[in-house]
C-alpha cells in the first residue's frame, strides 16, 4: 500500500472497489439510503460496497450498465468520490439529491436541473482558483431535461449555489440565532442573480469532473422553499430518481450514435442520421 495512491489490495481506499466493480454512468446522492431507492427503479441490482458513508450499488437500467454511490454530505466526501469513482473507469456523474429553493414559483416537489453552480464550497479551492467556473456537460443537462419531459416532470434549469454549510452558509441562524453580518443579505442577493437554490455538493462534481474531462450534472428534488417557508422532506424524489435513470439511458444512447458516426460531441441531428 502507498500513501500517495492508498489501495486496499485491488480496492480504491474509501469505496472499497476495484475496476469492474462500477458502471461508466455513475448516479451520486448524498444519502446512503437514497442508493437502494434508486436502484429499485433498475433491471437488475447488486451491493458492491459498504463503507463509511459510501454505499455502492451496480446494475441494468433498461438494459444500461448503471451505479449509483452515496457521496456523503458536501464536497470534502464528494472530491473523494469522484477521485476514486475516476480511478476505476467511471467518466459520467449526475448528482440526484434535494435542495431548497429561492424562489416562490420554485415549488416543493418541482425539480431543478442545474447547469453551473457557484462555488462557495472550500472543497473544490484545494484544486483550482475560484475564479474556474463549476458547468455541466450540456449532454447531461440535455439528457435530464429530456428525462424530464418524457416523464411530465415540472422542472427549471439554472445556476445553483453549492455550499459546505447547511445552516449558517445558507442563510439559516445558527445555534442561539448566531449569524455572521455578511451572511444577512445572501439569500436576497443570490434571488436577485438569478440563482435558483441551495444544495451542498453540485460545485464539487462540475469543478473536478471539468478538470479531469469527465461529464457530470444534477438534477435536486426540492423539499423546502426559502420564500415561502415551506418545508417538505421527500417530496419529488421519485420522481427525480426516475428521471436520473432515464437520463443515463438517454446519455448511452447518444454515445452509441456518437460512435456509429464516429463523432465526439451529441447534437440532434446524430438521431436522424
Amino acid at each position: 500500500m502507498s500513501s500517495e495512491e492508498p489501495l486496499v489490495g485491488e480496492k480504491v481506499y474509501h469505496l472499497m472497489v476495484s475496476k469492474g466493480d462500477v458502471a461508466r454512468y455513475v448516479l451520486l446522492p448524498g444519502d446512503p439510503e437514497r442508493v437502494p431507492l434508486i436502484a429499485k427503479y433498475w433491471d437488475s441490482s447488486r451491493e458492491v460496497a459498504r463503507h463509511r458513508e459510501y454505499v455502492v450499488y451496480t446494475g441494468k437500467y433498461k438494459g444500461v450498465d448503471i451505479s449509483a454511490v452515496s457521496t456523503g454530505i458536501g464536497g470534502p466526501s464528494t472530491a473523494i468520490a469522484i477521485e476514486e469513482l475516476l480511478r476505476v473507469g467511471s467518466d459520467t456523474f449526475i448528482r440526484v439529491g434535494t435542495t431548497g429553493s429561492l424562489h416562490r414559483d420554485i415549488e416543493i416537489g418541482d425539480l431543478i436541473i442545474t447547469h453551473s453552480a457557484i462555488r462557495f464550497d472550500g472543497a473544490s479551492r484545494s484544486y483550482i482558483y475560484p475564479e474556474y467556473p463549476a458547468s455541466a456537460s450540456y449532454e447531461v443537462v440535455l439528457a435530464l431535461v429530456e428525462a424530464a419531459e418524457s416523464l411530465g416532470a415540472r422542472y427549471h434549469v439554472g445556476i445553483t449555489a453549492s455550499t459546505d454549510s447547511f445552516y449558517v452558509g445558507q442563510g439559516r441562524p445558527g445555534f442561539n440565532g448566531y449569524k455572521p453580518y455578511w451572511i444577512d443579505n445572501l439569500v436576497s442577493d443570490l434571488k436577485k442573480i438569478g440563482v435558483l437554490n441551495f444544495e451542498m455538493e453540485a460545485s464539487t462534481i462540475m469543478t473536478l469532473s471539468n478538470i479531469y474531462g469527465a461529464r457530470s450534472g444534477a438534477i435536486c428534488a426540492v423539499i423546502a422553499n426559502r420564500e415561502t417557508g415551506e418545508f417538505v422532506p421527500g417530496a419529488g424524489v421519485d420522481l427525480m430518481i426516475k428521471v436520473a435513470n432515464e437520463a443515463v439511458r438517454l446519455l448511452n444512447e447518444w454515445d452509441d450514435l456518437k460512435r456509429k458516426h464516429n463523432k465526439r460531441y451529441f447534437y440532434p441531428s446524430l438521431i436522424y442520421k
